[in-house]
């Protein structure tokens, strides 16, 4: 009798504690932060780090040109040009160095552009008129694409703080460069052999790995983390549709829409996780994603009821996210910091109810050892 008692509690409690180690996390909510404008009407924000530092371009006082910002969690910085009217950030590091793409004097020709905190730099080209930056790592490295000799094709590019490399195709004319990561890993899309198609590619330091597709014959790499996991769109069987993508290192997981047709993934973290934007049902709208790993939420619904913003604003497309879960997320005229807000991790009812279980069990053990 004794060890089957001591039998009865043993496996009691560890049914109850079995029970209590399973909660059901709901997904983050978040609070918005409006990042201004240089003056103007207008701001779009495109790339952040780590200290959730943003950079995109945003309309200066009379709406007379498109700059640069750097947002360092408090003030929007003018980042100028390379001596013409317009400039873009698109990718920004940890140490908050910025690059993109600027009008040269005369506004003469795009060329790309690192800025060191300091100055903006003008990275050149591959030979001919134009280059286009794009993404940034840790050690300054950037990303984009380039005209080369002659104009005549366009390539993606890895700029190592003294010289811009030709990352070469996919057996096509051209290719172009989006995001890189700490390991100088970049991502992209580039023509394939007949220049009809553009696939997506992961160059790894030394080769551009064609990804493949949806089952269509188009995709289109965004966003890569610092595993070499890639993000961007493709499309489906029959190019029916365009369909944000995950790639983990060997497979490329379609991670479906909002309800709608299409949907483009722009941005990755450490996690895997993924913004970018996609139809809703019906196609009535573009809204911003947010993909944990398993399901696409609709941004919009994920927005603190507490906030300020809440059921203020409509955002429509989602473009980065860091490592702590913060989001550059557009809308309207304007550019959206998310934040996710910091709670205890609560089980959702149908846990509670199993937990409930595994409590009663102990306690009824418990009664009947005292009987």
């Amino acid at each position: 009798m004794v060890r089957r008692i001591g039998r009865i509690r043993t496996w009691s409690y560890a049914a109850g504690f079995a029970l209590v180690a399973l909660p059901a996390l709901a997904a983050p909510t978040y609070t918005v932060t409006n990042l201004g404008t240089l003056g103007g009407t207008f701001s779009y924000g495109y790339g952040i780090n780590a200290s959730g530092h943003v950079t995109g371009y945003a309309r200066t006082t009379g709406n007379a040109a498109s700059h640069a910002f750097l947002y360092n969690g408090s003030t929007m910085q003018d980042l100028g040009t390379l001596g013409g009217t317009h400039s873009f950030g698109y990718g920004i590091n940890a140490s908050g160095h910025v690059t993109g793409i600027a009008v040269t004097t005369g506004d003469t020709a795009d060329h790309a552009f690192r800025y060191n905190g300091s100055a903006m730099q003008d990275l050149g080209t591959l030979g001919g008129a134009y280059s286009y930056g794009y993404g940034i790592n840790a050690g300054g490295h950037v990303t984009g694409y380039a005209h080369t000799t002659g104009n005549t094709a366009r390539h993606a590019f890895l700029y190592d703080g003294s010289t811009m490399q030709d990352l070469g195709t996919l057996g096509g004319t051209n290719s172009y460069g989006y995001g890189i990561n700490a390991s100088g890993y970049v991502t992209g899309y580039a023509n394939i052999t007949g220049n009809i198609d553009h696939h997506a590619f992961l160059y790894d330091g030394s080769t551009m790995q064609d990804l493949g597709t949806l089952g269509g014959t188009n995709s289109f790499g965004r966003g890569i983390n610092a595993s070499g996991h890639v993000t961007g769109f493709a499309t489906t069987a029959g190019n029916v549709a365009d369909h944000a993508f995950l790639y983990d290192g060997s497979t490329m997981q379609d991670l479906g829409t909002l309800g709608g047709t299409n949907s483009q993934g722009q941005g990755i973290n450490a996690s895997g996780h993924v913004t970018g934007w996609a139809n809703t049902t019906g196609n009535a709208a573009d809204h911003a994603f947010f993909y944990d790993g398993a399901t696409m939420h609709d941004l919009n619904t994920l927005v603190a009821p507490t906030d300020p913003l809440y059921g203020l604003i409509t955002l429509t497309e989602a473009t980065a996210i860091n490592d702590i879960g913060q989001i550059v997320a557009n809308g309207g005229n304007r550019a959206y910091l998310l934040t996710p807000v910091v709670e205890s991790s609560v089980p959702e009812p149908a846990t509670l109810a199993l937990l409930g279980a595994g409590l009663l069990g102990i306690l009824c053990t418990r009664r009947r050892m005292e009987a």
